[in-house]
């Protein structure tokens, strides 16, 4: 087939996605962010709220202590013994990105040929944009000199209210055992949800650390790919967390808190549009999305810094 012929197969192919000035259905968006889910290391553990518009407030309500009292048959409990609820929200604002995807004959005759045009194209988009989501979601910063970056504040950034220091220091127990003094208590019954989220390189310094001890433990670490834990609580690594900031420029961040704390907005109004150029054999595809990322209780999460990358 001549280019041409190709990127005519291929517009057809994809009308049902380029339809009304390329706004995915309902259908179609909600596919799109499952796909995205599942490639999203991070996302995969995290909330996604599917936004009915760029803007949408989370409701949050806790008790910060104790609900029950000494009780008395057929007697009220006073005023001063009401529970009541800490109210608040959390306002997702979902900021504006755009990815671009050029496709060549090849790869688009073979597509057409085995008719998966449609599911290559989701899934191409899907794979590098869950990264580049997350990638912003991890380090975004309002200060940074990258547009990318700017849009908002990103899970390192926005933890403030519960900081460790590690001064310096490889991962080790210590570390973790300030960051879980560091929580307030109230938000330490679910333990088992909690996760700590580090750099590759640090989880893989922590690792080696315990693989050094002359025991059982020590040599499974050595010889499997076995998951990690501190005080029951799993270690997860993240190739998206830097390894270059803090002291000497040569250290990394560990965050502490339940995933589900951390909420990914997107905006279900996704657009996919396409555009060719007939003479080199190139399909364009333009992916326009907003999303926002925040935590839905920031005092329910603990940072440490200055943890050195050996």
């Amino acid at each position: 087939m001549d280019n041409r012929t190709i990127l005519e197969k291929a517009d057809l192919a994809l009308s049902d996605l380029t339809t009304s000035g390329g706004l995915l259905q309902p259908a179609q968006a909600a596919k799109f962010m499952r796909i995205l889910i599942k490639q999203g290391k991070l996302m995969g553990i995290s909330t996604v709220v599917p936004m009915r518009s760029p803007k949408q407030l989370i409701e949050k309500i806790r008790f910060a202590g104790r609900v029950l009292r000494a009780g008395a048959e057929a007697t009220a409990l006073a005023s001063g013994d009401r529970a009541k609820p800490n109210l608040g929200k959390v306002e997702l604002d979902a900021k504006l990105f755009k990815a671009e995807v050029r496709l060549d004959n090849e790869v688009l005759e073979d597509s057409i040929e085995r008719s998966e045009l449609r599911q290559t194209i989701m899934q191409i988009l899907a794979e590098r944009i869950a990264t580049d989501i997350e990638e912003v979601a991890v380090n975004g910063d309002t200060t940074s000199g990258d547009p990318f970056l700017a849009q908002f504040n990103g899970i390192l950034k926005a933890a403030t209210s519960n900081v460790v220091d590690a001064t310096d220091t490889t991962l080790n127990k210590t570390i973790f055992k300030d960051m879980l003094k560091a929580l307030p208590s109230e938000f330490l019954r679910n333990k088992a949800e909690m996760r700590f989220i580090t750099s590759v390189d640090a989880e893989l310094d922590y690792r080696d650390a315990i693989a050094d001890r002359q025991t059982i433990v020590g040599d499974k670490f050595l010889e499997q790919e076995a998951p990690i834990q501190y005080s029951g609580i799993p270690i997860l690594d993240s190739q998206l967390f830097p390894e270059n900031i803090g002291t000497g420029s040569h250290c990394t961040s560990v965050i502490f808190t339940d995933p589900k704390n951390i909420n990914f907005g997107i905006w279900r109004n996704i657009r996919i549009e396409t555009d060719k150029l007939v003479s080199e054999g190139v399909l364009i595809i333009v992916a326009t999305l907003r999303f926002d990322v925040k935590y839905a209780e920031e005092t329910a999460v603990v940072k440490a810094i200055n943890v050195k990358v050996a």
